[in-house]
């Protein structure tokens, strides 16, 4: 689609004296189920709940399935999708839709990404790393066991499987039950004589799928047992190797989530396979923002984020290109999606000047995924990017995370009347709530609330306009829950952790003293999403937004 980059004036909104705060509340979703086990409801938020009672300000917006450009609306919304959405203003077929497109279709054993893997099916290993999950934010089992069984299709003779751990986007204790479906398809390939193992796994959040540079030593751990056979633990099949490691029955099992690394073992005592020269890699996630870094280790010769100890030559894939700009990994099983027209490039065209601000573990999100999973500026003299690091520790631990450097950080950035647009994500609600501690999500979802009243009392002084949303639900229900009742599981006298997403909707919620009074929220758009929220900043901003078409889902929530 071609774009008319130039804006006009909107003809009823005008442009704000002072600047336009957006503020992100990661994981922070409008859950029907308002109990004890909602974070969201139980913690002290004065500032959102009156966010919420201003008439004709506050609506609700879809951040999951379809709404968000996911297969199904069984598909929970993510960071990365969800940013796409908001950024983009557009709805475009995302990671999960495009793999099983190329499965359906057979494009993706066509394509050049599988031309250049194919030459190690014969006298080489085929080894396939990735997430271990059916819960659609990083990876699908399905998608794994269709690669597998195409690859065993189309020649190869030796198969290994590394795999990661979830009990985050989907319960804790699940990886038996998907350990065993892979070992099922895995013997279905030894019947046809191709030689199939798994090889080595691990827990994901600490074991391979780091972020942002955050903390390498889990990399370098998934890299020692997955590349070199290395690691404290060693089994002759992944089932006793989870059943320790989780130690089952004691009075707190290890989640699924902190597994240490192990090897698998043969007969002889040694790893089943180590990734040598001339093998093929996949790496099966789609979901770009916890491989890159492995990505990193395994395409770059020059490499100083740790010692790697070797470095095998190998044909390795993505099962996308993660990063478009850097063009990481050269080599891609499925093309990305191509995400013109965003809302950062309309700003940057229109001189528009910008401050983004997050803490690591998010600062990927309101910049690479806002702007169309693009790396770097559009403009670097109009925009300003700040990233405040994140701790490496467990998020439960030390709750707050950088909540406060970032409001400092956006307060700052109002008050210097040098930016156009103020852009700021808050990471606590998503970030705590994924690790099951209902008391130290509330803790967190508290302190935002506190930072978020700060921030808008500054934008009143800056005579400023604000929207307020989030990406996807999480905080909002710390519970596993019996389908039927909705009332939380009880295993042991205790309540079971939910540390996944949810599928309820996201606030939006607008105003500030720069706003006429008589601008509105729309009532007419039940169906409204993220895709929704690109036009509406243009018009808070005073612009009209001419490229808005209705069947993208990006027309303004604004009467």
């Amino acid at each position: 689609m071609s774009y008319d980059f130039q804006l006009k004036p909107h003809p009823k909104i005008p442009k704000s004296d002072g600047p336009l705060l957006v503020c992100v509340l990661d994981g922070y979703g409008e859950n029907k189920i308002k109990d004890d086990y909602n974070a969201v409801h139980v913690a002290d938020t004065p500032c959102t709940d009156a966010l919420r009672a201003v008439p004709g300000r506050f609506c609700t917006l879809q951040a999951h399935g379809k709404a968000v450009g996911l297969p199904s609306n069984d598909d929970m919304g993510n960071s990365e999708v969800g940013h796409n959405a908001l950024g983009a203003g557009q709805l475009i077929d995302q990671g999960a839709s495009l793999v099983d497109g190329a499965l359906r279709t057979g494009s993706l054993f066509s394509g050049e990404g599988w031309a250049y893997i194919a030459p190690a099916f014969a006298g080489n290993t085929l080894h396939f790393i990735g997430l271990l999950s059916d819960g659609g934010v990083h990876s699908r089992t399905d998608q794994l066991y269709g690669c597998l069984r195409g690859a065993a299709e189309r020649g190869a003779k030796k198969i290994r499987v590394h795999f990661l751990t979830d009990g985050r986007d989907v319960p804790d204790g699940s990886s038996l039950k998907f350990v065993e479906e892979l070992e099922g398809v895995l013997k279905e390939l030894a019947a046809t004589g191709c030689d199939a193992k798994i090889a080595s796994g691990g827990g994901r959040m600490c074991v391979t799928m780091d972020r942002y540079e955050a903390d390498w030593n889990i990399v370098k751990k998934g890299w020692d047992a997955h590349v070199l056979g290395q690691a404290p633990h060693y089994f002759k099949d992944a089932l006793s190797a989870l059943k320790e490691l989780r130690k089952e029955g004691s009075e707190k099992p290890v989640s699924d989530q902190w597994l240490d690394p192990f090897v698998i073992v043969g007969e002889d005592d040694k790893p089943v396979a180590t990734i040598e020269d001339d093998d093929a890699v996949v790496i099966f996630n789609f979901r770009a923002d916890r491989v890159i870094e492995l990505s990193k280790a395994l395409e770059y010769s020059e490499f100083t984020a740790f010692d790697r100890v070797r470095f095998p030559k190998t044909r390795f894939v993505g099962m996308m290109q993660y990063d478009g700009d850097l063009k990481l990994p050269t080599n891609y099983l499925v093309p990305p999606p191509a995400i013109s027209g965003t809302s950062g490039e309309f700003l940057a065209k229109n001189g528009l000047r910008t401050f983004v601000c997050s803490e690591t573990q998010k600062f990927g999100h309101v910049t690479f995924f806002w702007n169309g999973n693009r790396s770097g500026y559009f403009d670097e003299e109009l925009e300003t990017y700040v990233e405040i690091p994140s701790d490496t520790v467990p998020f439960n631990e030390l709750p707050d995370m950088k909540a406060r450097e970032i409001c400092e950080a956006g307060k700052e950035a109002l008050r210097s009347g040098r930016y156009d647009q103020v852009r700021i994500n808050f990471a606590n609600p998503d970030m705590v709530g994924h690790t099951g501690d209902l008391e130290a999500t509330v803790r967190c979802c508290t302190l935002v609330d506190k930072c978020v009243k700060e921030l808008l009392e500054v934008v009143d002084e800056m005579n400023g306009r604000f929207l307020v949303t989030s990406d996807h639900g999480n905080a909002d229900d710390m519970a596993q829950r019996e389908k039927k009742t909705l009332k939380p599981i009880v295993q042991e006298g205790k309540v079971v952790s939910l540390t996944s997403h949810t599928l309820a909707p996201v606030p939006l919620a607008i105003g500030g003293k720069g706003l006429p009074a008589d601008v509105k929220l729309r009532d007419d758009l039940p169906s409204a999403g993220l895709g929704n929220v690109a036009a509406t900043i243009f018009n808070l901003m005073g612009f009209e937004v001419s490229w808005a078409e209705p069947k993208t889902g990006n027309h303004c929530v604004l009467r």
